[in-house]
């Protein structure tokens, strides 16, 4: 798997970023789409599933947050594009999302970050990456296919992350860093 220091693979994948129509469901994007940004991109298994959709909606939440330190939230399964806009439309906390769920139907993705589950579906695990504007690695995140992550906490990463300082044990965005003398 790949991990913190390594360069985020190149990918370009439709996303379903809309359930208006058809014709402003679905978006190309590649590492270049957010360029000078970071990213925060969640992988998750399966589209239709019961820990994936509180997941998305506690990212959703948060949206906003990320937006404000500069971090574009990406989802993504191996689910299709057409898979991800019938789930958007199915499931009441996913209708509004406010970020593009990627489409890795090819499993490109997930192989070269190494996160592809070694059961016969080869699916996603359940793992987040934060991406540093210049494309490397600095924070992943995996749990066990029962155990949803905790969004805030990817989010308090990101503000350590982006302090350039020492930040200490449950360290929070306007605490005190670490300072050595």
């Amino acid at each position: 798997m790949l991990t913190i220091g390594d360069k985020f693979p190149h990918f370009n994948l439709t996303a379903t970023v809309s359930i208006e129509s058809l014709e402003k469901a679905f978006f190309p994007i590649t590492n270049d789409t957010y360029k000078n940004k970071w990213l925060l991109v969640f992988f998750y298994p399966k589209d239709f599933t019961f820990v994936c959709p509180t997941e998305i909606k506690g990212f959703a939440d948060l949206n906003s947050q990320f937006a404000d330190r500069d971090c574009q939230i990406l989802a993504a399964s191996t689910d299709s594009e057409f898979v991800h806009l019938a789930w958007r439309k199915d499931h009441k906390d996913l209708r509004d999302l406010p970020f593009p769920m990627l489409a890795d139907i090819n499993k490109d993705l997930i192989t070269a970050l190494g996160i592809k589950t070694n059961d016969r579906e080869g699916v996603a695990q359940r793992a987040s990456f934060l991406v540093d504007p210049e494309g490397i690695i600095r924070f992943v995140y995996v749990t066990d296919g029962s155990v949803g992550r905790n969004p805030q906490e990817v989010l308090r990463v990101l503000d350590a992350l982006q302090t350039d300082e020492l930040c200490p044990c449950n360290w929070h965005k306007g605490e005190e860093t670490l300072h050595v003398a």
